[in-house]
């Protein structure tokens, strides 16, 4: 097993000093991921570390870092794969620095809020309907992609119009106002357009591309924003779903297979025959 310096980015806010990078040796093993390098380093070598992770299976999107200059999240980042002796490990970027790898991502959770990322419904509809939506696949398919969003706060951190510009929505809430103008079940177009069609908005955006590269659920923000632009000019709307009819009629199912036995004896049968 190599031996690899992992080059960490320690800030504690209490000591008055700027950051500062601490270096860790340790022997890695094919599989292993910096997820599981770092929380090595803070159960054995220093408990002081401080970093961010929860699922440990590219799902929740806390463990989101800067892993040799690249965003990426440490869970879903085999070491190895890097083909680097050193790896420098920092927080991620355009974010309020919290303590070493730990940054405040409350403009990320800002930017989302201003969009109205949910169904807003006509009235007499959604929540005054006791019935759901009808949505074909075909319909679903428009937004699907889009809504794989993990909020990880990766594209902010790649986009450079975010570096320069503190007002700018960002590729994340940019994507997420498509998502739901594209949802036949909603009806509040008008409402995101009023905030995304704007000078801190959607053409804002330079088409870097940064954010699209760096998704690692491959959402494609990028893609999002331009047909979020070409919407906008077209003035483009989309029919909107009708309510289920009620149901009229239940009929039982005769056909459904019985379950296998059980290869397990419940609690408290144990022994019994």
């Amino acid at each position: 097993m190599p031996f690899i310096t992992f080059n960490i980015q320690r800030y504690n806010p209490d000591s008055g000093r700027m950051p500062g990078k601490q270096e860790f040796k340790l022997n890695v093993a094919p599989g292993q991921t910096i997820l599981d390098c770092l929380n090595y380093i803070k159960e054995t070598l220093d408990a002081s570390l401080a970093f961010r992770s929860s699922c440990r299976m590219g799902i929740c999107g806390s463990c989101a870092m800067m892993i040799n200059g690249f965003p990426r999240l440490a869970c879903q980042t085999q070491v190895l794969s890097l083909g680097k002796d050193v790896i420098t490990i920092e927080p991620l970027p355009n974010y309020p620095l919290i303590k070493d790898l730990v940054v405040d991502l409350t403009p990320l959770f800002d930017r989302h809020r201003r969009v109205k990322p949910y169904l807003i419904t006509s009235p007499g509809k959604g929540t005054d309907a006791p019935r759901e939506y009808l949505q074909t696949a075909q319909e679903q398919e428009q937004y699907l992609q889009f809504a794989y969003c993990l909020k990880c706060g990766i594209c902010l951190a790649a986009c450079p119009t975010v570096a320069t510009d503190d007002e700018f929505l960002g590729p994340q809430a940019l994507t997420q106002a498509y998502r739901y103008n594209t949802d036949t079940r909603d009806a509040g177009r008008g409402e995101r357009i009023k905030i995304v069609d704007s000078s801190h908005g959607v053409w804002r955006c330079h088409m870097a591309g940064a954010c699209a590269e760096a998704c690692p659920k491959g959402v494609d923000p990028a893609l999002a924003l331009q047909l979020l632009k070409r919407d906008i000019l077209r003035g483009r709307t989309h029919p909107q779903a009708a309510i289920a009819p009620p149901v009229t009629e239940v009929r039982k199912r005769s056909n459904i297979p019985r379950p296998p036995a059980r290869t397990v004896k419940a609690s408290g049968q144990a022994g019994k025959k």
